[in-house]
């Protein structure tokens, strides 16, 4: 299967959807006149994106971006939540966004290509790896607004910084610039400029030259290594080798190496 983008090409259309290289597509939240906060549209749009990346066997990385240059998601549409629409903006699987819970096989980079607070944070700490541009800004401010960061938040960003840092934030709402978010290992690659998806894409294609399966099965189980105990995840390992052992690519990489040439994956 291929990725139709017939009706995620058009430059008005809320989430664009594109193959940006062989192996790798590009899903943009497009409503850069309201920082690409979401909207029940974009939700559904959203979660329309990855169920199409999913199925698609041509695409093994996912590059995930906001348009325009000064936000990356400021989050749900308060306009929305004011009017009590607020379940408009998640859906049944996928949560906030249509994405944030959505279960997902293929590792997601987040290009974060300015604000990325409340929800666009959640969005962002829901993807694999982050890139951001030097003038990006992280937070969940919600507690400013009477409001609870309850779309992966609260427990991703603790996760993913330091506890007393991350419980800092939650506390107080204050945003954490990228440099920082960098300093703390939040964020994977820092970009001069206002355009993240060069490094992105770079990032992109370092993980698209390996064995796309064998990348599936390592992240399903790092993934959920917080979660689980050692014995578990032993055991998900030891599945994931006899998953791995009987496609193409197992025998291909051993082939390739003694052949001394660059590895042909065929994803199967």
């Amino acid at each position: 299967m291929s990725i139709d983008v017939s009706e995620t090409s058009s430059a008005n259309a809320p989430v664009l959807l594109r193959m940006l290289d062989e192996h790798v597509a590009l899903v943009t939240i497009n409503r850069p006149d309201a920082r690409n906060a979401i909207s029940a549209d974009i939700a559904i749009r959203l979660e329309q994106a990855v169920l199409q990346t999913e199925q698609d066997s041509n695409v093994w990385v996912v590059i995930l971006t906001g348009a325009g240059n000064r936000a990356f998601c400021a989050g749900a549409d308060l306009k929305a939540v004011a009017a009590g629409q607020s379940a408009s903006l998640t859906t049944l699987k996928g949560g906030f966004a249509g994405f944030v819970h959505q279960p997902r096989t293929k590792p997601w980079i987040a290009a974060v290509n300015g604000i990325a607070v409340a929800g666009g944070t959640e969005i962002a700490l829901a993807c694999d790896l982050i890139v951001a541009v030097r003038h990006a800004t992280f937070g969940l401010p919600e507690v400013k607004r009477g409001l609870v960061a309850a779309a992966g938040g609260l427990y991703r960003l603790t996760r993913s910084l330091p506890r007393s840092i991350g419980l800092e934030l939650i506390a107080t709402g204050e945003p954490l610039s990228a440099e920082m978010a960098t300093h703390y290992g939040l964020v994977n690659r820092l970009v001069e400029g206002h355009d993240p998806l060069p490094e992105a894409l770079l990032l992109a294609r370092s993980i698209a030259e390996n064995a796309p399966i064998a990348v599936r099965e390592s992240l399903k189980i790092a993934r959920v290594a917080y979660d689980l105990p050692d014995a578990e995840l032993r055991r998900l390992s030891e599945e994931a080798v006899r998953a791995l052992m009987i496609t193409d690519d197992f025998a291909e990489g051993p082939r390739a190496f003694i052949e001394k040439r660059a590895p042909i994956w065929r994803g199967q």
